[in-house]
């Protein structure tokens, strides 16, 4: 996957963001596995990754070899997602809803002209995710 195609699948990814209350911290907390769809653009069709939220903050799991990306935006309490990720020049911007284990959204990177749509399941306690 080119450096480009995983900032675009860390962007599904990060969806489970950095949560604003503590009672929706603990809610999202574990290992997420997550599936992105490109709808439009020149970006490859989908991608598959996992990450952690951990208190709140997500955090990427990367491939051996693979730089996490800088991710900003949160999560709020009624499980709205808001995020910006960065890794090189792409920047993409994500929003959805989480709700219980599962959560859905869309996704844009506006330098290729690329959107879609994610879709997260929760895997794992944060245990098995370290």
């Amino acid at each position: 996957m080119t450096l480009l195609a995983r900032a675009l699948a860390i962007a599904a990814a990060t969806a489970a963001g950095t949560l604003t209350a503590a009672a929706a911290e603990d809610a999202f907390d574990g290992r997420w596995s997550v599936q992105m769809v490109t709808d439009s653009g020149l970006c490859d069709r989908s991608y598959s990754y996992a990450i952690a939220v951990d208190d709140g903050r997500v955090r990427y799991l990367p491939e051996p070899g693979d730089t996490p990306p800088s991710v900003s935006g949160q999560v709020a309490a009624n499980g709205s997602v808001s995020l910006g990720i960065r890794k090189g020049i792409a920047h993409v911007n994500a929003a959805g809803r989480l709700s219980g284990t599962s959560g859905s959204g869309t996704w844009r990177l506006g330098m290729l002209g690329c959107s879609g749509r994610w879709t997260a399941r929760k895997s794992g306690t944060l245990q098995a995710s370290r």
